[in-house]
């Protein structure tokens, strides 16, 4: 489902903080179905210049709805904020949101009158990242394809962590961006080779599913699902214990205390563990061909940006890999991604970058 089109008014953004005499108290919210992170942070003279006052992670499930999730939170604090911005990994529509793997119902004008604030507003967790990519220093960034950005083209984004997320925004003049958040992550998942094919069947088989998609490739789940490919095929046999043993213990019981993808990631930097190795490879490919395949729906020329905990984490398995080569591979069309910079970022905090950009402004 398509989100509606967001307006990123960067001038009027600015000068409106400029202007501003005091600061502004607001709480940032990253919501998602296993926990949600509340943030109050202090805005001062612009978006990106602001201080975290309190931070709180919550189990969505144990709450009935946000409102008294929110409640909790500031009982704690002295502070009274005077706007609310709400990130939500799911579609957001007219300021509302049924939110996928959560029985919650959100809706803006309600929450602004339940929890007694200025003004709530709700966005799209991957168009969150995309505001936040335009108040980035360079210094937040990782270049991966040193090409100048063109200021009048597009700029696309896409990021693993739980999930895969893609966005994009259009420039429409005088500086402004229009951001698109999107649900690209879950279109269908499109093997490269023979081995790839066995994976997407094995994950089919496991899983119970008739497609797949994307998110279950391109992910912290992905990276699971391949490994444990490549083990039950016995493509690569298991050689870490402690990998392995991580392994079966999420498989056992699926704690959210346990993350498999680390360690898999951890033994594959090191070099201690040909399966996770492997993985991390196939893993990464599947990554830059995705990537090049957004590069060709919206020729990014103004910067193709890579998001998510993932790649930040893994930026020198990254750069030792074939990234750059997967990426290109496209056929007849292949040189016309040589002029897509491409940069990973850095700064964990990008999406809470935007969505205080976001709510300072609406």
């Amino acid at each position: 489902m398509q989100e509606i089109p967001l307006i990123f008014q960067m001038q009027k953004l600015l000068f409106v903080l400029i202007r501003k005499e005091t600061m502004t108290i607001l709480i940032a919210g990253d919501i998602g179905g296993t926990k949600t992170i509340l943030r109050l942070v202090e805005v001062t003279d612009q978006a990106v210049n602001f201080k975290t006052l309190s931070e709180v992670t919550y189990s969505s499930q144990t709450y009935s709805d946000l409102v008294p999730m929110v409640q909790e939170f500031l009982a704690q604090s002295h502070y009274t904020p005077e706007r609310a911005c709400f990130a939500i990994a799911g579609p957001v529509i007219n300021q509302t949101s049924q939110l996928t793997n959560l029985s919650w119902y959100l809706d803006a004008t309600r929450l602004q009158q339940e929890l007694n604030l200025e003004a709530v507003s709700l966005i799209n967790d991957f168009a969150a990242v995309s505001y936040g990519v335009l108040g980035l220093n360079s210094n937040e960034l990782e270049c991966l394809q040193d090409v100048e950005a063109q200021n009048d083209a597009p700029i696309a984004i896409l990021g693993a962590g739980t999930g895969l997320g893609e966005g994009f925004l259009i420039p429409i003049g005088n500086g402004d961006y229009q951001v698109f958040g999107t649900e690209g992550g879950h279109i269908d998942f499109a093997p490269r080779s023979e081995l790839e094919y066995r994976i997407m069947t094995h994950i089919c088989q496991e899983k119970k599913l008739d497609r797949v998609s994307v998110e279950r490739v391109v992910s912290g789940q992905g990276i699971v699902s391949i490994y444990q490919a490549l083990r039950d095929l016995a493509i690569v046999s298991e050689s870490d214990s402690e990998v392995a043993n991580t392994v079966k213990q999420w498989e056992q019981n699926q704690s959210p205390e346990i993350d498999p993808a680390a360690a898999i990631s951890k033994a594959a930097k090191e070099k201690t563990d040909p399966l996770s190795q492997k993985t991390m490879e196939i893993f990464i490919e599947a990554y830059a061909a995705e990537a090049g395949n957004l590069a060709l729906k919206f020729l990014p020329y103004g910067g193709l940006y890579i998001a998510g905990g993932i790649a930040a984490k893994n930026l020198d398995l990254i750069k030792e890999s074939r990234f750059l080569e997967v990426f290109k591979q496209k056929g007849r069309v292949s040189s016309v991604l040589d002029a897509v910079p491409i940069n990973i970022i850095l700064n964990p905090e990008v999406g809470l970058i935007g969505s205080i950009m976001y709510g300072l402004n609406n």
